[in-house]
């Protein structure tokens, strides 16, 4: 684990101890790292979803229908789909 050095403001420090202290973490830094961590997933899951949407566009117009397009996603969905009592 490597070490950073942060400077917050006054007001950012205040911030800081108060959601320290109503969210239940042990010090700043675990607070810190706790933003970090859902940042970068949130980031993760919309750079996937640029790249997916990149893919779609990539890929020219389509000769099918709407409904065609549709009724594959909706086969796509029911077949990812947990089953139910199995």
């Amino acid at each position: 684990m490597s070490r950073k050095t942060i400077q917050f403001g006054d007001g950012q420090t205040d911030y800081i101890a108060l959601a320290v202290k109503q969210r239940g973490f042990r010090s700043d830094s675990e607070y810190i790292r706790d933003l970090v961590r859902r940042d970068e997933e949130k980031n993760r899951e919309f750079l996937a979803l640029q790249a997916e949407l990149q893919k779609g566009i990539d890929s020219g117009i389509s000769d099918r229908t709407f409904d065609e397009i549709w009724e594959e996603g909706r086969q796509e969905a029911l077949q990812q789909k947990p089953k139910e009592n199995a």
